[in-house]
């Protein structure tokens, strides 16, 4: 009853009002301190159910998501191996390229120092003579495992037949086709 005594009357220092106070933090303490520990349990809701269709569905679409994958990384390796067999032609026709310079090099000794590998001849006098008559074109010699698959070209067969029957990649075959000199 005193609580419903004049405003004025309450002394926020008055003992009893400090106490009251401490009872009202306590009691909430003690209601609220169980709804702060519970801790949110993930696999404490049902899971939704699905229906059968749903997950055929879900099903169909990993199927088909798993061969687009193993297509694409198909077509990755087919360029790769590709782009391996351009690369290994490329250096081949370097190298046979070295080899004719090299040659005529030895064979004509008037050819300018610049055009010499440094580490194949010793560095001789200046020779001041007119200047050669050009070398003849060196003849185009055919990588080993390039005449079968030119021979079965000529005998009208598609790049992928040349590959099945060779065992090699239809990559590979289209980049021996495709760098056949022209004669």
């Amino acid at each position: 009853m005193f609580l419903l005594a004049d405003a004025g009357s309450i002394n926020p220092s008055d003992p009893s009002m400090i106490i009251l106070g401490l009872g009202g933090v306590v009691v909430m303490y003690v209601i609220m301190r169980p709804l702060m520990r519970r801790k949110k349990d993930p696999f404490a809701k049902p899971f939704a159910t699905t229906s059968l269709s749903q997950q055929r569905s879900v099903e169909r679409q990993m199927e088909s998501l798993l061969v687009e994958l193993s297509e694409m990384s198909r077509q990755m390796t087919a360029q790769l191996d590709t782009r391996a067999a351009k690369l290994e032609a490329l250096i081949g026709e370097a190298d046979a390229k070295i080899a004719t310079l090299e040659r005529l090099s030895r064979e004509n000794p008037t050819v300018p120092q610049r055009f010499v590998m440094p580490a194949t001849q010793p560095t001789p006098e200046p020779v001041r003579e007119p200047k050669p008559e050009p070398a003849a074109e060196p003849e185009y010699t055919i990588p080993p495992g390039h005449a079968e698959v030119y021979r079965m070209a000529d005998d009208g067969k598609s790049p992928g037949q040349i590959a099945g029957e060779l065992g090699r990649p239809v990559g590979e075959v289209e980049l021996i086709l495709a760098l056949r000199p022209r004669v």
